[in-house]
């Protein structure tokens, strides 16, 4: 089988991850590949904040902080869950959306082309032997959690990134029959 059909069909999101995280100039290739996303008129609105060591003690913070600030009737053991949330890996990558005006080019095919971008970082570090979770939820997709992570205006976060390398058995990966998901049009 091909090899890069081979990296598309067995890439699976890892339940642990662990140290060595890639290194820069694996890093360097990964974003190469997030960069080859589909980009209509090439307004590059997707970017990423890279977030190792020192800094996952900033995201955390930043993770209660926007909870304690946003979150009604936060419970003390889902605030624990927020501040704990970044160390599931040793980096974590937030994808950033920041949409330009276009007048072919809607907001939401920009933050598809993100979107993009992250299966493309997530099938690239696949390749390199490393493991990736994307994440949404509280911290995602809204319109508050920017200013707790020194982003512009209209920036968006689009989901979160764990990174690192697989740890244990990888989950069993689906078998679909394609034709539930497929309709054929050929006469």
């Amino acid at each position: 089988m091909n090899e890069a059909l081979k990296n598309i069909l067995e890439r699976n999101s890892h339940r642990q991850l662990d140290l060595p995280a890639p290194s820069t100039e694996e890093m360097q290739k990964v974003y190469q590949a997030a960069l080859r996303a589909p980009d209509h008129a090439w307004l590059r609105p997707s970017s990423f904040i890279e977030i190792q060591g020192k800094g996952l003690d900033k995201l955390s913070k930043a993770f209660v902080d926007f909870a304690e600030e946003n979150i009604t009737n936060l419970l003390p053991e889902k605030l624990e869950k927020y501040k704990n949330a970044p160390f599931r890996a040793p980096m974590v990558i937030v994808l950033v959306n920041t949409p330009k005006e276009h007048p072919k080019v809607p907001e939401v095919e920009q933050i598809m082309s993100t979107a993009a971008a992250a299966e493309n970082i997530l099938l690239a570090l696949h390749a390199l032997g490393y493991g990736g979770i994307w994440r949404t939820g509280s911290f995602a997709f809204n319109k508050k959690i920017g200013k707790f992570l020194d982003l512009g205006e209209g920036q968006n976060v689009v989901g979160y990134l764990y990174v690192g390398t697989p740890k244990g058995a990888p989950k069993r990966l689906p078998e679909f029959n394609i034709d539930d998901f497929v309709v054929r049009w050929d006469s």
